[in-house]
């Protein structure tokens, strides 16, 4: 599997697309929000040739999914996401406005939802879901174990962990989730986190000072 990272909008948010061998392309939490941010995912795709597949979403904060209307405009492909999380698609350009900043468009309703331990399947790779709510109640990571990796939206940072403090956020259950869903995860597991850095599941056990209690 092959991985692409970009940093969109105005949150740096890592939208991350995803291919193999078959040419066949999956996207992860598509925050282009700017025109240039979108020719720029287009162009990356065409440049390898790439037909994608599915979009799906960690979690539905407003900037892990600026970009889904965008790609169902221009693909005909609906996002998936966790049901716990579909309000928040309620009101997007209103809360835009709270950050202080204007979009257009309200949301792109979903085409389907994701649910734990769901095969997510593009050419010859396959992600399993993982439910991790916490940041919020719908958050959910993708681990591929062919390919050493899971994408983790906001969930896990390196060196920290995801904020609380928003709409149906808790601590306590974001704790409980990294240490039941993802560091039962092998050590060498690389972690894309939804923002910053990646990481790997052996480093955030060792040195995360959230997850030493």
């Amino acid at each position: 599997m092959y991985i692409k990272t970009f940093a969109f909008n105005p949150f740096q948010e890592n939208t991350y697309l995803l291919y193999d061998e078959t040419r066949e392309a999956l996207i992860i939490d598509a925050g282009c929000l700017f025109d240039h941010e979108k020719l720029k995912l287009i162009q990356v795709m065409k440049e390898h040739d790439l037909e994608l597949k599915r979009v799906i979403n960690t979690h539905l904060h407003l900037d892990h999914q600026f970009g889904n209307r965008f790609l169902f405009e221009t693909f005909s492909i609906k996002p998936e996401a966790g049901i716990e999380d579909e309000f928040f698609l309620e009101n997007v350009v209103a809360q835009a406005r709270s950050f202080g900043f204007k979009i257009e468009e309200e949301a792109q309703p979903l085409g389907a939802y994701i649910i734990e331990n769901q095969e997510i399947k593009f050419g010859n790779t396959v992600l399993k879901s993982l439910h991790v709510p916490g940041h919020s109640p719908g958050s959910f990571a993708f681990y591929s174990e062919n390919d050493n990796a899971v994408f983790v939206g906001d969930v896990l940072f390196k060196g920290s962990i995801g904020r609380t403090d928003l709409v149906k956020g808790d601590v306590d259950t974001l704790i409980l989730s990294i240490k039941n869903q993802l560091l039962p995860l092998p050590d060498s597991v690389i972690v894309y986190s939804g923002h910053g850095l990646s990481t790997t599941i052996g480093a955030e056990k060792r040195t995360n000072p959230f997850l030493q209690i």
